[in-house]
């Protein structure tokens, strides 16, 4: 996660630094609040990003989340949800998403207890 002072082609710059590491983003979501940029980036070698996003002077850091990859069909997220909500995790950001003809959707999200969501998600 990198979180700075939102300026026109701050992600523009982070993923063309990504890029020339040979690091492929796999998902991410942007959020501003005012000045203040949040950019969530899931890549392929978490270990060089964060290296390289640092090396470049972008307060970057580490986050554990969870990656699902779902169906593409109505109510695959509605049980992921419910199963997590039955055992007490709170859902603390969730990012998905699926080209409109794809048979899968990555569900990205970070909850309570990361590690009793991938247990109990590995059952279903």
């Amino acid at each position: 996660m990198v979180r700075t002072e939102n300026r026109v082609g701050l992600l523009a710059d982070i993923a063309k630094l990504l890029s020339t590491q040979g690091i492929n983003i796999l998902a991410t979501a942007v959020f501003v609040v005012g000045e203040e940029a949040e950019l969530h980036l899931v890549v392929d070698a978490h270990h060089y990003a964060l290296e390289s996003l640092r090396d470049a002077e972008f307060p970057a850091e580490e986050r554990e989340v969870v990656l699902v990859t779902l169906p593409n069909r109505p109510g695959f997220l509605r049980r992921i949800t419910e199963a997590l909500a039955r055992q007490g995790l709170d859902i603390r950001y969730l990012y998905a998403s699926a080209a409109e003809d794809s048979s899968h959707t990555l569900v990205v999200f970070s909850c309570t207890h990361n590690g009793k969501a991938v247990l109990l998600l590995r059952e279903h």
